[in-house]
């Protein structure tokens, strides 16, 4: 007699993750119809849900299919099951619309146009010929054109564009890579462009003798023009990155006169006759977040040369859009791709606002109507250490969340509210932790409003009512005004947590260190963050887990004269050094034949000497960032006034890294360590520093050379502090963090001494290093203390 077949089982799969808007529906219709089961999915906003009905080897299959084949663009954080008692409805499987619900589900960051769509587009017998808004469930927009969650069409810019039969067709079929593409378009249903003059009159692109718009772009493009395009997550503004002229004509439009400008090649190759590319740079120049990467200059190409002044990197990226790929095709050379806007304001968003605020800048506008709802600016990536740094997290990975480290599953929701510069918020909720996109610098109007803006709309998305509110110390930093302000108004327990403990947790956090971690040695340096009692710091040795820190060295601090005005003038740190260090009658004496004390003598020293003696607008600052530009300014570099935040500092990083070939014959320039005593911390003192820098000077030694003898002694001091620092307080764990470790000789030098040492070494992975990343440092700290603090 034969064994009857076992009965169907049937359980509930929940997947989480990023696992909307990616093709994952189809995935899961197609994986349960290989394994014979029947069932349904839909979208909901926890994810995507699941209910099957099977043979348990079948479902087990499915499970593991699951894991393995999810779609290019999918991430699945979990996958929660459940036995279903209820009886199967029918015999197939189904994919249902979107269900509503509090929202647990992420956001998917903008993707670059995959392979199989950029075939399309330049394939004459297909449909899609040279039409830029091809997309598919692999690629396309996503976080830029969304207003609401779920990620539907009608949620999206996309809703005004009614499909064709033909693009209905293909989201309707589930055998398609459109199926359920939200932004599925086609040049008879979707989006158009269009190209005008700075008059706003539109110019028909056979009047340049082309077939469309952006062949019309292109030629203009090659005739010098500047370029308003609407793109992706914002405007940019381009030119011809080999003619000097365009660029120096963008540059005095924009007022952008010095910081480096971002370029955009048509492929792998050209950057290549440019710079030079590694695998590991070629993977991240292809991946579907495109981000900007900034490359070391090599080969025979030259790219005009006020692109990067002064600069031995250039930032790369790759077309990540169709429009984007259509103009490159045209062109030979590289194009200027650099945010739409005036310098230091938000980039703009919308046609009429670009009109009004760009005419001034560009010639002519490569427009379009389809609406950016959500302003994403180019991700910047630099490979240090072996792996990617990056240096703003923007399109590409915002908003996708960060796993939080064990022990904060139960985090209650809260909101962090970042810094000043280089702004993020981070909000936590449901066990994830999910920092903004870059948002710029607040004590610009337009971009604080623009970051108020964005916090409606994250807490919109994801459905967040926070229990708790965490800021910065600082007492005029905008988004801790605000914080404070919100707190108040609507009666929220308010943690102002400290600038360094910030930064060294949000290294902690991404590194995957657990709630309840042993104290690690947190090495932050960078320009400045409010202290205790009145001071800045920068300079900082803390022990630190997640709850507190203990400040145990520093640097010795300094006169910070003119208070903001030392960040914009490098010269007034050079002096602040010399009057601490050497003394200014001393210097006289020892080094009155330098140019330097010439320029420094035409200064009003009596008034500067007074502000310091009286403590006058000169807060005492051990910042390692000021360091950096008063060495900067002795050298000759940027010393009057900076066009850049940092612009002093990566001039002396360039000159360093054009004499790093020749380190094996420079000596570390000395410092001291002083160990301190019961009135004070041990710190590091430069002044060995500038007697030597200075005897350089008189000697007529090169600025490069000076430049590397800086950054070897440097690591040297960094390196013999937290030896000492370590061994006397029993930790084998250290963490960097702060804008000071973008700059690459440090960062990797740094690196390797100590694990040559032995000691575990935590550096950034996931995000910048730089205030950037602060957010996330503030939220785990606040998170920390609402769990047990």
């Amino acid at each position: 007699m034969s064994k009857s077949k076992p009965c169907p089982v049937g359980e509930t799969i929940r997947l989480r993750g990023l696992v909307q808007g990616v093709g994952l529906r189809p995935t899961v219709w197609r994986l349960a119809k290989e394994c014979g089961l029947w069932g349904e999915v839909r979208n909901d906003s926890e994810g995507v849900l699941i209910r099957a009905w099977g043979q348990v080897e079948a479902l087990e299959a499915f499970v593991r299919k699951l894991k393995s084949q999810a779609p290019p663009l999918a991430r699945i954080d979990t996958v929660e099951r459940q036995p279903l008692e209820i009886t199967p409805p029918n015999s197939e499987f189904r994919i249902f619309h979107s269900s509503q619900g509090e929202v647990r589900t992420g956001v998917m960051p903008d993707a670059a146009v995959c392979a199989s769509c950029l075939t399309e587009i330049f394939d004459p017998t297909r449909r899609r010929y040279r039409y830029p808004f091809t997309n598919c469930t692999h690629c396309g927009p996503r976080f830029s054109i969304i207003a609401e969650i779920p990620y539907d069409r009608s949620n999206t810019s996309m809703a005004p564009f009614a499909m064709c039969p033909a693009c209905q067709a293909e989201y309707e079929d589930p055998n398609d890579r459109r199926f359920h593409a939200q932004p599925n378009a086609c040049p008879l249903c979707g989006p158009q462009v269009w190209l005008e003059d700075a008059t706003a009159q539109e110019i028909p692109p056979t009047a340049l003798g082309c077939a469309d718009p952006i062949a019309a772009a292109a030629q203009l493009l090659l005739k010098g023009a500047i370029m308003a395009i609407k793109g992706l997550g914002g405007f940019h503004l381009a030119c011809d990155g080999t003619q000097f002229e365009a660029v120096a004509r963008l540059r005095s439009n924009k007022r952008r006169y010095e910081k480096p400008l971002a370029l955009m090649a048509r492929d792998l190759e050209m950057i290549r006759r440019y710079c030079q590319v590694t695998e590991e740079a070629a993977q991240l120049l292809q991946s579907p977040a495109a981000p900007i990467v900034l490359l070391p200059r090599e080969g025979k190409g030259r790219v005009a040369e006020n692109v990067a002044p002064e600069q031995q990197y250039l930032g790369f990226m790759l077309p990540y859009t169709p429009l984007h790929h259509l103009l490159c095709a045209e062109l030979d050379q590289p194009l200027v791709m650099t945010s739409g806007n005036l310098s230091e304001e938000p980039p703009c968003l919308h046609n009429p606002v670009a009109r009004s605020k760009l005419a001034g800048i560009a010639d002519y506008f490569l427009l379009h109507n389809r609406d950016i709802i959500n302003r994403v600016d180019d991700s910047v990536v630099r490979i240090m250490a072996g792996r990617p740094r990056w240096l703003r997290r923007a399109r590409g990975y915002a908003p996708a969340p960060l796993a939080l480290p064990p022990g904060f599953e139960a985090a209650p929701p809260l909101l962090a509210l970042g810094g000043e510069l280089k702004n993020t918020f981070c909000l936590l909720k449901g066990g994830q932790c999910l920092p903004s996109q870059h948002l710029g610098d607040l004590e610009e109007a337009k971009t604080f409003a623009d970051y108020q803006q964005n916090l409606s709309l994250y807490r919109r998305l994801y459905q967040q009512t926070p229990k708790m509110l965490v800021v910065d110390r600082h007492p005029e930093y905008l988004s801790a005004k605000l914080g404070r302000e919100w707190a108040a108004r609507e009666g929220l327990p308010l943690l102002e947590v400290q600038h360094h403990h910030a930064h060294i947790a949000s290294c902690m956090a991404e590194n995957g260190l657990p709630l309840e971690t042993s104290p690690v040695l947190g090495v932050a340096l960078d320009g400045l963050g409010y202290g205790e009692g009145g001071t800045l710091w920068g300079g900082e040795f803390l022990r630190a887990d997640y709850r507190s820190f203990e400040r145990l060295a520093t640097f010795k601090p300094a006169p910070l004269i003119g208070g903001v005005q030392a960040i914009r003038e490098p010269w007034r740190s050079t002096y602040a050094h010399i009057l601490t260090g050497l003394g200014w009658d001393r210097f006289q004496e020892e080094y009155g034949a330098l140019e330097l004390f010439q320029y420094l003598n035409t200064k009003p020293l009596a008034t500067l000497n007074a502000m310091v003696k009286r403590g006058l607008n000169c807060p005492q600052t051990s910042s390692c960032g000021r360091l950096f530009d008063g060495v900067a300014a002795a050298l000759g570099g940027h010393r009057g006034k900076v066009s850049f935040e940092g612009q002093a500092a990566m001039a002396l990083e360039t000159w360093a890294e054009a004499g790093w070939p020749q380190k094996d014959r420079c000596l570390p320039y000395p410092f001291a360590l002083s160990m301190g005593d019961n009135s004070r911390l041990p710190w590091i003192d430069p002044t060995p520093l500038w007697q030597r820098l200075l005897d350089d000077l008189n000697r007529g030694e090169s600025r490069e050379k000076m430049a590397v003898c800086f950054h070897l002694g440097l690591v040297e001091v960094l390196v013999a502090m937290v030896r000492h620092l370590g061994k006397a307080q029993g930790m084998g764990t250290v963490a960097l963090s702060g804008g000071v470790f973008q700059n690459r000789l440090l960062l990797e030098g740094m690196i390797s001494r100590l694990e040559a040492e032995g000691l575990t070494v935590l550096s950034h992975r996931y995000l910048p290093t730089n205030d950037g990343g602060l957010s996330v440092g503030q939220a785990v700290v606040g998170a920390a203390w609402a769990l047990g603090g």
